[in-house]
């Protein structure tokens, strides 16, 4: 089975190449979604990120706050390894479950969305990574109008980030994601007919 990791920064528009990949047949395993999963109460990771950042990240219906957490770790960069080194064992062990389930359903390919793939060393669960870039501006003007972030928030978000030309620079694809959306999707169907073996 084929197996291709997506990348990109926060703002780059990673989200939106997964979604048209999925829409061109490819499955796309979401990273942030297993993290949501393994840190959920009652999750493989959950009582270790809860002990390591205390009761305060805690809402009352049990559930982490990820903002809150967020707000934490990416005002700290050791915290932020410290969270790395809890949720990043327990992600790679469920996405090497969810894929074999995969290849078990009869998939010739997918796809693993994941911001941190060469900072993690997730690298190892694909044969090749695609990075999707864009412009700094861009990427800052989408976290303003996605999710509420000022210029601040954004340019540390970003800062906290490894940098999008040597992120792009250690991959085997780039999809600049800067363009129109047409633009981006003619990248991703080449791409996609690739995985499928039709290219």
């Amino acid at each position: 089975m084929r197996v291709f990791g997506l990348t990109g920064n926060i703002g780059s528009g990673k989200s939106t190449v997964a979604a048209m990949l999925r829409e061109a047949g490819i499955p796309v395993l979401d990273a942030d979604l297993i993290s949501r999963e393994v840190t959920a109460p009652g999750g493989r990771a959950y009582d270790a990120v809860v002990q390591a950042f205390g009761e305060g990240i805690v809402r009352d219906d049990g559930s982490i706050d990820r903002k809150r957490l967020g707000d934490i770790v990416f005002a700290d960069p050791a915290a932020r390894e410290r969270l790395e080194r809890i949720t990043h064992p327990a992600i790679l062990e469920a996405m090497k479950e969810a894929i074999a389930g995969l290849e078990r359903g009869g998939h010739r390919a997918a796809v693993v969305e994941a911001t941190l793939i060469h900072e993690s060393g997730r690298k190892g669960l694909s044969e090749a990574v695609i990075s999707v870039t864009c412009g700094r501006e861009t990427a800052i003007s989408r976290l303003a109008a996605r999710d509420g972030m000022s210029r601040g928030q954004a340019e540390a978000r970003l800062r906290a980030q490894m940098d999008a030309d040597r992120k792009a620079g250690a991959s085997d694809y780039v999809i600049d994601n800067s363009a129109s959306t047409e633009e981006t999707r003619r990248q991703v169907n080449r791409i996609a007919r690739m995985l499928s073996g039709n290219e």
